[in-house]
């Protein structure tokens, strides 16, 4: 199995990093022989899209239509091709994921989707162009204040991510964890529960 993993926080071994690492631990005690790599968002340039249209205007076959930015996303595009399961995790400020996650959902987009002219009630909507048989997916989101029982009034993180896997990866969400409240709980509480969602991404068929 080949884990592709996405950190979208701006701190290296703080909330996410350390719960994305638990999460491995967990795909690792599972699939011990499986390939996993870590993407830092922070330590890629990644440009923000323009607005171009080539992406969606590339009618091709290919699971990757063609994007005229020259920057790192070139090379993680086929990594996310290669990729079985991803897991993806991002801090939420102000009620959704970080500006380094935006920036980097964005750039899939139309990289990895395409307008369905026959989709209804609504013409165009986006669809995976990578076919085939259906990854799997875990989010884990945090905040420093909000606790787990206010989730649905400040995470609106976890539903554009969900629909990223959906409409851009070909990926089933099996699983998603939301660290609320760290600065007064700590991550005691969260780190057994995202080392079981890691475990559980890599038993889902």
């Amino acid at each position: 199995m080949n884990t592709l993993v996405i950190m979208g926080s701006y701190r290296k071994g703080k909330t996410i990093d350390t719960l994305l690492d638990k999460a491995i631990q967990g795909v690792r005690a599972i699939q011990p022989d499986g390939t996993i790599e870590k993407i830092t968002l922070s330590e890629k340039r990644i440009d923000y899209c323009r607005n171009c249209m080539k992406c969606r205007n590339d009618h091709s076959a290919s699971p990757i239509s063609a994007c005229i930015i020259e920057d790192d996303m070139q090379a993680i595009y086929p990594m996310l091709v290669e990729a079985d399961t991803f897991i993806l995790g991002t801090p939420i400020n102000f009620g959704h994921e970080t500006a380094l996650m935006k920036t980097f959902i964005e750039r899939l987009a139309y990289v990895f989707a395409r307008s369905n002219p026959r989709s209804f009630p609504v013409r165009n909507v986006p669809e995976p162009r990578l076919k085939g048989h259906t990854k799997k997916a875990i989010i884990i989101v945090s905040t420093g204040a909000v606790p787990p029982m206010f989730r649905m009034f400040c995470d609106a993180a976890t539903p554009l991510l969900r629909d990223v896997c959906r409409t851009c990866l070909n990926a089933k969400v099996v699983g998603s964890l939301y660290a609320g409240a760290v600065e007064k709980r700590g991550l005691k509480d969260y780190l057994d529960k995202a080392y079981k969602l890691g475990q559980k991404l890599a038993t889902s068929h």
